[in-house]
């Protein structure tokens, strides 16, 4: 078994990465109350032990009616402050469970164990939680480091199509950041998940260990998603985040391009892995206008004044800040 210890101000925690976990889970866990949240498609497809609390799929019930919703069903649980939430699922999953850990009863631990590539990669590491207002992403929220992360790629063997895809975008912009293997189509199969997912959670835990709290460096970890945020919130989340991301890829290389700062080789070789991977390199019919004025409510914006992540090259991320409008459109319009 693959363990990685992730280091935090809170403490060290493992992340268990090997084929087989599921079955596993209560020797990982031990004699504790769990309480187990997921979605209501996971619920049917795995026999999980009781209690096991339900909220709806997708990311439009990612919001504070689902997390009341929870904490009424905590309750009917006879969830303590001793008992240890599971957070089965992929990323809204996650997310979710996790904001009802940092909040319910004023914190209960929790464990993550994603269902989904997006999920293993990236957002079960690092513990930021949190859900979507109305006005856009992930603007409530906390830090909540997992007492453990358990991966099972073995679940990937059913994953959907496009469920994979969307979990590659977070892959490539790992590698991009700091892992050019992760960028070697040969290692984007299901057969190679368990390296793949190793090498990616390895950049991410690399990163949230010297800046636990973003106040630096983990700003990195956002390539491509001020863009994302922006296209999944005007597309009324018709687009997944994963495809929102892949496109938010290529357009932070193509503004890093027009701003003078890489190679024109490097938004060719984004382009040619979303084409792989089968991720969207056109925004369609979607108003780049809107998608920019969407922006202005995303929580990276500093002092009503945007921040974008780029590229100088692989491995070569920068933070810059007050891009002209007129610029990011026209790199939406490309």
């Amino acid at each position: 078994m693959a363990i990685i210890q992730v280091n935090s101000p809170d403490g060290t925690y493992p992340i268990h990465i090997e084929r087989g976990l599921l079955s596993q889970l209560e020797e990982l866990i031990g004699n504790r109350r769990k309480i187990i949240i997921t979605n209501t498609q996971l619920e049917v497809l795995y026999d999980l032990p009781a209690p096991v609390l339900t909220m709806l799929p997708g990311e439009r019930h990612k919001n504070l009616v689902t997390v009341s919703d929870l904490y009424s069903q905590m309750i009917r649980a006879g969830a303590d402050r001793k008992s240890v939430i599971v957070a089965f699922g992929g990323g809204v999953v996650g997310d979710t469970a996790g904001f009802v850990a940092a909040t319910y009863m004023r914190g209960v631990p929790f464990i993550q164990m994603p269902t989904s590539l997006l999920a293993m990669v990236d957002s079960s590491v690092g513990g930021k939680v949190g859900v979507d207002l109305p006005e856009g992403k992930n603007l409530v929220g906390a830090f909540k480091q997992p007492e453990m992360v358990i991966i099972d790629p073995d679940v990937l063997n059913t994953l959907p199509d496009v469920e994979w895809r969307n979990g590659m975008a977070e892959v490539i912009k790992h590698g991009l950041i700091a892992d050019e293997a992760l960028l070697d189509p040969a290692l984007h199969t299901v057969q190679n998940a368990t390296e793949l997912v190793k090498r990616a959670v390895q950049v991410k835990v690399d990163v949230v260990q010297r800046d636990p709290y973003e106040h630096g460096e983990r700003a990195h970890l956002n390539l491509g998603h001020t863009f994302a945020h922006a296209i999944e919130q005007v597309s009324g989340y018709s687009w997944t985040h994963g495809e929102a991301v892949g496109y938010g890829l290529l357009a932070a290389a193509r503004l890093s391009y027009a701003l003078g700062l890489c190679q024109a080789t490097l938004v060719d070789h984004i382009d040619t892995l979303l084409a792989h991977i089968g991720l969207p390199r056109k925004l369609g019919n979607l108003d780049p206008s809107a998608i920019f004025d969407a922006m202005r409510t995303d929580k990276k914006w500093q002092n009503g004044r945007s921040r974008f992540v780029l590229l100088r090259g692989i491995g070569q991320p920068l933070i810059m800040e007050d891009i002209a409008r007129d610029v990011v459109i026209e790199v939406l319009q490309t």
